[in-house]
């Protein structure tokens, strides 16, 4: 197919790095890594067809904030860009799992690696 979008297997960001949405206004601060999809199928099915992300690619659990509100989002690699010049993240869980902000990656709390 023409049409079909190069998906990376290997991960491309690491937890603590800060991301946004290609498609979707939202950005927001890695907390957890999935090598390949792993949520329910009625989670997936949900996602409208023209936009449903391939599976075979790293799923990211962010800490996610838009103009309204903070949430946890769970996006394909395939839809994240990287947003660090955008600054900090304002999530209100950030500071439970993570120090602090150097060289634009969150760095881990060491009580967070249970």
């Amino acid at each position: 197919m023409s049409n079909e979008i190069d998906i990376t297997k290997a991960p491309l960001y690491c937890i603590g790095d800060i991301v946004r949405h290609k498609h979707y206004p939202f950005r927001g601060v890695i907390v957890d890594v999935d090598p390949e999809f792993d949520n329910t199928e009625e989670w997936y099915s949900a996602i409208p067809e023209d936009v449903r992300p391939a599976k075979e690619q790293p799923f990211y659990h962010l800490l996610a904030e838009n103009s309204d509100s903070f949430y946890t989002a769970y996006v394909s690699q395939q839809n994240l860009t990287p947003d660090a010049d955008n600054g900090p993240v304002s999530h209100p869980d950030v500071e439970e799992v993570f120090e602090d902000l150097q060289d634009n990656r969150y760095q881990l709390r060491r009580e967070a690696f249970n």
